[in-house]
């Protein structure tokens, strides 16, 4: 961790210290995970909640609680059908609907527990993109997205727990599943459960570590990281035979790699 880093952890635990105790919201990813520990560092009693619903990528729950046994943070789940019509028109503010109803069941909870605050782990870097969700986050009293409020970007966390000493450092991001429907395709629960079964079929299939597919209204586009595309190709018949019995009528593979908030269409 540079000079600078180490300042802005600083003085966001300095912010920190005006509470005794958070509730995180704990997907699993890098963010959410890296700010549960520094919390716990700090002497807050913590609470790391991930909240499952429609939208949630399996192997993004399982390894939450993995996560949260190395961190040593006391962690929950709690279950949520996030499909509400403004969510299904799915158009470019969806994001603002699904944070602003999942931060307001963690106010509640942590309201009905004690906890002070709900903490959210939206970065620095996340705010040069659209981002309507941290227009919810804005919104609510009680809630606070430090890693935001201090400027420290997507590299300075995964510094940040590297400095820590732990495993998921490097863990490729992962959003939610309604991330690979373009706008103004209706979403529903078969869509989403069709990309999150091809997406651990490929990793499955082909060793890859960073995968997102695509489900333009049935057809898969299949993203990798640009490091790992030759692996991909190297399996790219079983990967299309699979991905045709979860249901996907045509299977494209994206030769330029991975890239976040990609439309191609």
């Amino acid at each position: 961790m540079d000079i600078q880093t180490a300042e802005k952890l600083k003085r966001m635990k300095e912010f920190l210290d005006d509470f005794k105790s958070v509730v995180v919201a704990f997907s699993g990813g890098v963010d959410s995970s890296t700010l549960a520990a520094v919390c716990k560092d700090a002497g807050l009693k913590t609470l790391a909640v991930t909240v499952i619903s429609q939208n949630s990528p399996t192997r993004e729950i399982k390894d939450a609680k993995k996560i949260a046994d190395e961190i040593g943070v006391k962690h929950e789940f709690i279950n949520m059908d996030i499909l509400t019509p403004e969510f299904r028109e799915n158009t470019s503010e969806r994001c603002y609907f699904c944070k602003r109803r999942v931060l307001s069941a963690l106010v509640s909870l942590a309201e009905s527990r004690g906890y002070e605050v709900v903490l959210e782990g939206t970065n620095a870097s996340d705010l040069s993109g659209h981002r309507p969700g941290y227009r919810a986050v804005e919104e609510m009293d009680r809630v606070f997205s430090p890693w935001a409020k201090f400027g420290i970007t997507k590299d300075e966390i995964r510094s940040i727990a590297k400095s820590m000493g732990f495993s998921f450092y490097d863990k490729p991001s992962l959003a939610c599943l309604a991330t690979r429907i373009p706008f103004g395709i209706e979403i529903d629960e078969q869509k989403m459960k069709m990309v999150d079964e091809a997406e651990n079929s490929v990793i499955e299939i082909a060793g890859v570590r960073q995968v997102r597919v695509r489900n333009y209204d049935g057809v898969a586009v299949v993203e990798v990281g640009e490091d790992e595309i030759n692996k991909l190709l190297e399996k790219a018949t079983k990967v299309r035979d699979r991905l045709k019995e979860i249901g996907f009528k045509s299977i494209l593979i994206d030769l330029d790699g991975y890239r976040t908030g990609k439309q191609l269409f």
